[in-house]
């Protein structure tokens, strides 16, 4: 079925995913243009192409791009400025939305590179660097005038706490000075949102004493306040109804206590000795679920649900009809995280993770068998909790969630045993078919339960559950591969390790790509390679991968299940559903 691109619409052909180095990279789209005359020419020709825009409906990733590419033809500069132009764009599309944003539910983001480092004394702590106000640099001069004007302010651009922060309803537009490759990650962040956002980038991305256009950083954070206007639809009310579902006092009402009431309050990181028996497992699962996470798997229930119930939640009234939402549909979709994270505990504990959530993993801090326990209590406390809902839902209803969730997790379990017993055997011989049947296995059944779910909860769902589950299934093999991308994507300086799956000895679509391509010399060189040193290892896939052509390859795979997913989802009724299966593809693929 072919694509018509409409007006505001271009297809996926016309770029879901942002051009790219052979690594997958885009440090070559930063390039900061120079001098301020051209980024005023360049911000001129974006405020002109704004204006003719319908700024009602998000504006998703790749819709920017090609806005910001055709900026660029017009006034015949290269594309090393596109990231920049990017910035720019999607600053002057949510402008009137940051207008229309009162001062107190507005979060102003600052670069800690900024501070003087010959003289700042500042901490950090988990909200980032707390500025002692010296005066040394421009930050506590910015921070002041923020405050002034009522912004939440954080000198913290990269923290996880800015999502926090938005999930839990506490800002409703960001405002930031960053470098581009901070931005970039925001960006992925906040279109998930679907909050207005304005930035000035910094001048380079050295991480230490930059320098950014100051006049638009003051004119940025100047922004006035101008109450009405019609707000652009948005899925954040029902991002955060599914964040709240996991605090701490709202996760004690959801799943009450079984093992005494102060169980949820004693605290998980003493040791296990001392805690009460009984309860540890409670107390370590429960911790465990309040920790963090963008919790998109129970927001896809409960999109679902809402979608099929008319779609109120995109709405001007979001969050009124979030608050709405029947206790039964909410316990189902909190059983979509229980599983989640059942099987983070696992993975940790099969990949030898470290950390989670910026703590300890929990085999880490406990062991191995206590990890395993947890996991397992995850598992039967999802299973539990919507077999509870009997009394608030038809048992027929119950009773087919149940049998999708059997069906995800056993079929998770096969793709995971497959995944283990490639690492164990060694061989290194792998197809891409083989690869792609793998991500099928784990990733597409999360997906997959949790949409069945939230469509089965507003009704008959016989019709849905074929398409459910073919763009699930495209859905989740292009976000394995687009991981598969991540893991050697980076940027100088940002100290991240590369090729962790390699080092592992995870079966990837990109080691079978390369077997795929390479001649029998070459093939022979990779398998051999699998007995050098990590740091020998990952330096010859990486060139391997970069001289056949496999990131490139991957990415064309990306683009072709992304587009099987659309195809399905331009079938779907009614509206407000495809839109969400629309939406889920713009947000979970254009990273």
């Amino acid at each position: 079925m072919a694509i018509v691109p409409t007006p505001d619409r271009p297809t996926l052909r016309d770029g879901l995913l942002p051009a790219a180095d052979a690594a997958g990279g885009t440090a070559h789209l930063k390039q900061i243009p120079e001098p301020l005359a051209l980024r005023e020419q360049i911000r001129s020709a974006v405020e002109a192409r704004v204006a003719a825009l319908d700024r009602s409906l998000p504006l998703v990733r790749h819709q920017m791009e090609s806005h910001a590419r055709e900026v660029l033809e017009q006034l015949h500069l290269p594309e090393a400025y596109l990231g920049w132009t990017m910035v720019m764009l999607a600053s002057a599309y949510w402008r009137d939305r940051v207008l229309a944003t009162p001062y107190q539910r507005r979060l102003l983001l600052l670069p800690h590179c900024m501070r003087n480092e010959a003289v700042c004394r500042a901490k950090y702590d988990e909200f980032g660097l707390r500025c002692e106000d010296c005066g040394g640099c421009n930050l506590s001069h910015w921070r002041a005038l923020g405050r002034k004007r009522g912004y939440q302010v954080l000198i913290a651009e990269g923290s996880p706490i800015v999502l926090q922060l938005i999930l839990r309803g506490q800002a409703d537009a960001v405002l930031g000075i960053g470098c581009l490759n901070s931005l970039e990650k925001a960006l992925g962040k906040l279109q998930i949102t679907g909050l207005p956002a304005m930035a000035v980038p910094l001048h380079s991305s050295s991480c230490a004493n930059t320098s950014t256009d100051q006049e638009w950083a003051l004119e940025m954070i100047d922004t006035p306040y101008r109450p009405g206007g019609s707000a652009a639809r948005s899925q954040v009310h029902l991002l955060r109804a599914a964040s709240r579902m996991f605090e701490a006092e709202e996760l004690s009402r959801l799943l009450p206590a079984q093992r005494g009431n102060q169980t949820l309050r004693e605290p998980a990181d003493q040791p296990l000795e001392a805690m009460a028996p009984l309860e540890s497992t409670e107390i370590l699962a429960h911790d465990f679920l309040t920790r963090g996470g963008k919790y998109y798997r129970p927001f896809i229930t409960l999109a679902a649900y809402d979608a099929l119930r008319g779609g109120h939640g995109w709405g001007h009234d979001g969050a009124r009809r979030a608050a709405q939402l029947p206790e039964a549909v909410k316990r189902v979709a909190a059983a979509m995280e229980l599983f989640h994270k059942a099987s983070l505990v696992h993975d940790d504990i099969e990949d030898d993770d470290d950390f989670r959530y910026g703590r300890p993993t929990i085999h880490r801090q406990h062991g191995v068998p206590v990890a395993v326990n947890v996991g397992d209590y995850l598992i039967g406390l999802g299973y539990r909790l919507v077999a509870d809902q009997r009394g608030g839902l038809p048992a027929d209803i119950v009773a087919d969630v149940l049998a999708a969730l059997a069906k995800a997790h056993t079929r998770l379990c096969q793709g995971q045993g497959a995944e283990l017993a490639w690492r164990s055997n060694r061989s290194g011989q792998l197809t891409p078919l083989d690869a792609l049947k793998i991500y099928a296995l784990k990733t597409a059944p999360a997906f997959e339960a949790a949409l069945y779910a939230g469509v089965r909860l507003a009704g008959p769902a016989d019709q849905y559950a074929d398409p459910v589950a073919r763009f699930a299934r495209h859905l989740g093999v292009a976000f394995q591969i687009q991981n598969d991308l991540d893991d050697w994507t980076g940027e100088p300086g940002n100290k991240r390790t590369y090729g962790t799956d390699v080092a592992a000895g995870r079966p990837t679509v990109l080691w079978a790509l390369a077997l795929e391509t390479a001649g029998e010399s070459e093939r022979r060189g990779l398998i051999e390679a699998l007995a050098d040193s990590q740091e020998e290892l990952i330096a010859k896939v990486y060139d391997l991968y970069c001289r056949s052509g496999v990131f490139s390859k991957a990415r064309r795979l990306v683009q072709k299940h992304a587009d099987r997913a659309l195809e399905v989802a331009e079938r779907i009724e009614p509206t407000p559903l495809r839109d969400l299966l629309r939406y889920f593809v713009d947000t979970i693929l254009s990273r």
